[in-house]
């Protein structure tokens, strides 16, 4: 049985610019990966990258249903009425939820050096940069997500009600000024888990998924989208 948490040898799809460009590798899970597995997976070639023994990489997969809590996660807003299993994360944010039907993407950086116009040691402009490659993603399938003041993520307004839905999280972790954790996309989860918890902690706004605005589309076209989307925010 393939183990859906190894990391591939074999960098494809990445461009090298001279001696100080890394490569970044792409791997697909074809299982949902337990998050303790993830985690631990993630640990460890974060520390690679940092010991320059490994190259970037961007991990797609999906995982069981579960909920993780960020750094800034409040007790309350966690209700859990179907027992799933919760996780602390480290990341930063509040309370995520995770399962079936939902691309995550892990994306392991080396911030010390620049990617296309991102500078490095630049927090914010990374966040910034995962936000426009998740907008930019979003709009191959004929669809606006957007920013809102105050709030994480990307959002799209519901057709129906006009109201704003949160489609795409991220929350991000650095370690030496190594990337992990990352963002993830509804395509077609099921959206009554949400209701486990406040999701990101705002109460006043739901969910949706592409499916939930009727773009019906899988997986596999998902990550060619974000693979196509990629360069022109991280080079």
């Amino acid at each position: 049985m393939t183990d859906p948490t190894a990391m591939p040898t074999d960098p494809r799809g990445s461009r090298g610019e001279g001696a100080a460009e890394r490569r970044v590798c792409w791997q697909t899970a074809t299982a949902p990966v337990p998050y303790p597995d993830a985690i631990a997976a993630m640990r460890t070639h974060v520390a690679a990258i940092r010991a320059a023994e490994a190259p970037e990489r961007v991990w797609l997969l999906e995982h069981p249903p579960l909920f993780t809590a960020g750094t800034s996660a409040r007790p309350e807003d966690l209700f859990n009425p179907r027992g799933f299993p919760t996780y602390e994360a480290g990341r930063g944010g509040q309370w995520t939820y995770h399962g079936p039907g939902q691309r995550v993407a892990y994306v392991m950086l080396d911030l010390q050096r620049p990617h296309a116009a991102l500078p490095p040691r630049d927090v914010r402009a990374f966040v910034a940069a995962l936000e426009s490659w998740l907008i930019r993603t979003l709009a191959e399938f004929g669809v606006r997500g957007e920013l809102r003041a105050g709030r994480v993520g990307v959002w799209v307004v519901d057709p129906a009600t006009g109201g704003d839905r949160k489609i795409a999280a991220l929350g991000v972790r650095l370690t030496r000024w190594v990337s992990w954790h990352g963002v993830s996309l509804n395509i077609d989860p099921d959206l009554d888990h949400f209701d486990g918890i406040v999701p990101c902690g705002i109460r006043e706004h739901g969910v949706t998924s592409l499916h939930a605005l009727g773009v019906r589309v899988g997986a596999d076209e998902v990550d060619q989208a974000l693979r196509r989307s990629w360069s022109a925010c991280f080079g």
